[in-house]
């Protein structure tokens, strides 16, 4: 975990980044702090929730998959710290099922990596939905039906793979890799 100083922390409002991607977190860490933000990183959970208690942030951008833990806790549980904490979800493993419930978790909005800044801090200030967002012209795929079914089913078990694969009659194993892979494109 670091901070990043360019001006006074007081004239800056504190963001904590947490994302297990050193190099990731790196590149758009420092293009926060150029953006205004005192950018407070950490890549692991305990780390997030140390800082979350220490720097109290206004913002975070939150990683869905940190190590083997889960993102969806740790804005639980950031919300629970501060409920004016404004959370962004990013993730390199989109689906409905974990969207909805970063959501309902806490989050403000959902962004799917790569991000950039810009995408991130528009996020973060982002305070109504899009009424212009066009449905999808076909349903989904067999296979990305699939993945969306194992992620809603992962997350009904709280992200506990052996649960999730009784509940789904597989075994442990094959569930792991059919996670691994990433999303089915639509």
């Amino acid at each position: 975990m670091n901070m990043e100083n360019e001006q006074s922390q007081s004239e800056q409002p504190a963001l904590l980044l947490v994302d297990d991607d050193e190099v990731y977190c790196e590149v758009l860490g420092e293009a926060l702090a150029k953006r205004g933000y005192a950018v407070a990183v950490a890549h692991n959970l305990e780390d997030a929730l140390l800082l979350a208690r220490t720097s109290e942030p206004e913002y975070a951008v939150v990683d869905l998959r940190i190590g083997s833990g889960s993102g969806l806790e740790l804005v639980k549980q950031l919300s629970a710290l501060d409920e004016n904490t404004r959370i962004v979800m990013l993730t390199g493993y989109a689906s409905v099922a974990t969207a909805v419930e970063s959501i309902k978790l806490g989050a403000v909005h959902y962004l799917t990596k790569p991000a950039t800044a810009d995408e991130v801090v528009a996020a973060l200030h982002r305070d109504e939905g899009d009424t212009s967002v066009a449905p999808a012209e076909s349903p989904l795929s067999v296979r990305r039906l699939e993945w969306e079914h194992l992620q809603k089913v992962l997350t009904e078990h709280n992200g506990n793979i052996s649960a999730a694969a009784r509940a789904l009659n597989m075994h442990r194993r094959t569930l792991q890799r059919k996670l691994a892979k990433k999303p089915v494109k639509e």
